[in-house]
């Protein structure tokens, strides 16, 4: 009998990419977790807590969307401009989560508490932007996928584990201290940062930053890519806001169980997203980009049906594959569509789209939770169309960016 000498594998496996990447992958394990402890339970604590009505948490989300896509793009600029490293240690060092535990702790204006998690969400986008940028200059092409699927990994080990966490201590302890807790895991991750991951890319771009936007607005074929990301990226920011109030306002649901959704997201993530990226990067770039956009369609109609708790769960888990296969494609087809000098760039311009969808989902969200407040097919049928749309759009803009490898 042969025994695998699983030392020796690991070592290979652990070998095949830059020793930066992976300070990369566990810096974003350290950050989700810390993000995904208090986070998540925002938008209840406005609502439930403060009074407000969902319209303006999601109009709250929706000026995040502004700020942050600012962040993106300041972020890729600043990435080739400035180099990589000190754009994510810049944003990375503002320590912002301490004062949002002590604006919440003192029962804070809610504008205050509005106006520090935009900064919030601006460093994150300009930190998020520059990793981004690095992996692509870190894994060589073929491996790129692979390294993209990778770094999300590492963010959902951290987002599997937080939210658990986070539904647990918000049973007994004040909603303040998860903010403490998160402020604690950023200063890990920034050290980690600071320790490891040093430079990727030779600044020196000097481009004026109009003649730098020309360029971006020039190339149609990743333009329909970014406007077809942002309608799936709309529907993938149900996941937190959206979904928190319906599960637990409309079905009932706990906060813990509400938690272990987005805990089976992870987790999931987190076992299958290597070994799906690696089989997607066999796909046809169109193909893989409407299977995830049809996934998510489908798993959330599921949520406007099921009011069981194993059956939201099956509905979480088809979400996630949609995640699963949507997501490192969108950064690889960025990647490879954007001039090696202006990856940051690009990879900002991207990162409009995402930070976009993501914030301007829960206004969606919660417009949509505010109209139906007792048709909850109507809710999720809505989002669904939005990602059936995107998927024929990706179909279609497939066989138009990729002609030979269309089909």
């Amino acid at each position: 009998m042969i025994v695998p000498n699983w030392p020796a594998r690991l070592g290979r496996f652990l070998g095949r990419f830059d020793g930066r990447l992976w300070a990369l992958v566990a810096s974003q394990l350290i950050t989700s977790a810390g993000f995904s402890i208090a986070l998540p339970f925002l938008s209840l604590y406005l609502h439930r807590d403060r009074n407000l009505s969902m319209t303006v948490v999601g109009a709250i989300m929706l000026a995040n969307a502004v700020v942050s896509a600012a962040g993106r793009m300041a972020g890729g600029e600043l990435a080739d401009r400035l180099g990589r490293r000190p754009t994510v240690l810049g944003a990375a060092g503002i320590r912002l989560f301490l004062v949002l535990a002590a604006l919440i702790r003192g029962t804070g204006p809610v504008w205050a508490i509005a106006a520090v998690y935009l900064g919030v969400r601006i460093t994150g986008a300009l930190a998020m932007t520059a990793i981004s940028a690095m992996v692509a200059d870190l894994a060589p092409g073929e491996q790129r996928m692979e390294a993209y699927g990778l770094l999300r990994v590492g963010g959902n080990v951290g987002w599997a584990a937080g939210p658990a966490l986070g539904g647990y201590l918000a049973a007994f302890l004040p909603y303040w201290t998860l903010f403490a807790v998160t402020a604690l895991a950023s200063s890990v991750a920034f050290f980690l940062l600071a320790a490891f991951a040093h430079e990727s890319h030779a600044r020196g771009e000097r481009e004026p930053v109009l003649g730098a936007l020309r360029e971006v607005l020039a190339h149609r074929r990743f333009l329909a890519f970014v406007g077809l990301s942002l309608l799936v990226f709309l529907v993938a920011g149900q996941l937190v806001s959206t979904l928190s109030v319906y599960t637990v306002e409309r079905l009932g649901l706990s906060e813990a169980k509400f938690g272990a959704l987005l805990t089976l997201n992870g987790l999931l993530v987190v076992f299958l997203q290597y070994p799906v990226a690696r089989g997607v990067d066999r796909l046809r770039r169109g193909r893989a980009l409407a299977l995830g956009s049809l996934l998510y369609g489908v798993g959330y109609l599921a949520f406007g049906w099921l009011r069981a708790f194993p059956g939201l769960l099956g509905a979480i888990a088809v979400v996630t594959l949609g995640e699963i296969v949507f997501a490192p494609s969108t950064l690889t087809v960025t990647a490879e569509l954007a001039p090696p000098a202006h990856r940051g760039r690009y990879m900002g311009a991207f990162g409009l789209a995402e930070t976009m969808g993501w914030s301007a989902g829960p206004f969606l969200g919660g417009v949509l939770l505010d109209a139906f407040p007792t048709s909850p097919l109507l809710l999720w049928g809505t989002i669904t169309a939005v990602a059936f749309l995107a998927a024929l759009g990706f179909k279609l803009w497939g066989k138009q960016a990729w002609p030979d490898l269309a089909a």
